[in-house]
């Protein structure tokens, strides 16, 4: 499993609220490639609960939108967005979880469409949500020019 670089760490006004480091309030969701998989691991806060000491399901939806993004600008070295996300909430996460494991990969692609999954494991191994995502994805020049991308390598390339 190798650790990958955020690409725009450093770069100005850069907060997203699921991988910035720089963000506050956010998730700071950090990513491996793991053959196929791009995978996070991630542990809950009692602050982003529903219901008491169950992670809300907007989260859970978050963790498994922004890791098919990481898929899209590792696996492709190009950017997207969300097209659809349909997620599907198995078994209920706590906020006393000491670490979760998100997994992602493509499924297809035809075009600029690419067909995603995604998974949310509990620390026990048990399949807790998952979610079939398309993203639309951007030629490498727009991302570049609109994203800022500059290409995404992991920590021994």
């Amino acid at each position: 499993m190798k650790k990958i670089i955020n690409p725009w760490v450093g770069l100005d006004g850069y907060m997203c609220f699921a991988c910035s480091p720089a963000n506050p309030s956010g998730l700071h969701m950090e990513f491996y490639e793991d053959g196929d998989d791009i995978v996070a691991y991630w542990k809950p806060n009692e602050y982003m609960q529903g219901w008491l000491k169950t992670l809300h399901g907007g989260i859970q939806s978050t963790l498994m939108d922004e890791i098919g993004g990481w898929i899209i600008i590792r696996k492709l070295q190009t950017t997207g967005v969300t097209s659809r996300l349909e997620a599907k909430f198995i078994k209920s996460i706590s906020t006393d979880e000491p670490l979760l494991t998100i997994r992602g990969r493509i499924k297809d692609r035809k075009r600029n469409a690419v067909f995603l999954e995604a998974e949310i494991y509990n620390s026990q191994d048990k399949l807790c949500a998952r979610a079939d995502m398309v993203y639309f994805v951007v030629s490498k020049e727009r991302a570049t020019e609109e994203f800022h991308f500059c290409g995404c390598k992991t920590e021994d390339e």
